[in-house]
């Protein structure tokens, strides 16, 4: 009589993965939300749900910045593993000196885009009155 001896796969909940990385990453719901035009309750539902559409879990990865897999295949033993590797053992604290995300830069980046969205609506305004004079 043989027994099957391969580990399971590990449970994965990708709701649970995408808030695990977007508290990483520093990114509150409501960012998401603006950015998939959704509303701050629809994301913390979604961070509930165990399954997720993929075309959902593309959208949420383009937001966050993150390969679609880290969301599909995180799990717990992997969770730990990544946050033991940036762990300053010194106990001086959780990313301590292995920072790799500035939120500043998200916000800047952001600012930068509305910014020239707001110059092509000027020029788009002016060309429009040029043309009615």
């Amino acid at each position: 009589m043989e027994t099957n001896t391969a580990a399971p796969s590990p449970k994965v909940h990708h709701g649970r993965n995408i808030k695990r990385l977007r508290e990483m990453l520093g990114v509150k719901q409501e960012f998401i939300a603006n950015e998939l035009n959704m509303t701050q309750q629809a994301i913390s539902k979604l961070e509930q749900k165990e399954k997720i559409e993929d075309e959902i879990l593309e959208r949420v990865s383009k937001v966050l910045n993150i390969p679609l897999d880290a969301i599909k295949n995180l799990n717990e033993e992997a969770t730990t593993n990544y946050i033991n590797t940036f762990y300053n053992n010194q106990g001086n604290g959780f990313f301590a000196n292995n920072v790799t995300f500035n939120p500043i830069d998200k916000i800047v980046d952001l600012y930068e885009r509305l910014l020239a969205a707001e110059k092509d609506k000027v020029a788009m305004l002016e060309k429009l009155l040029e043309g009615k004079k």
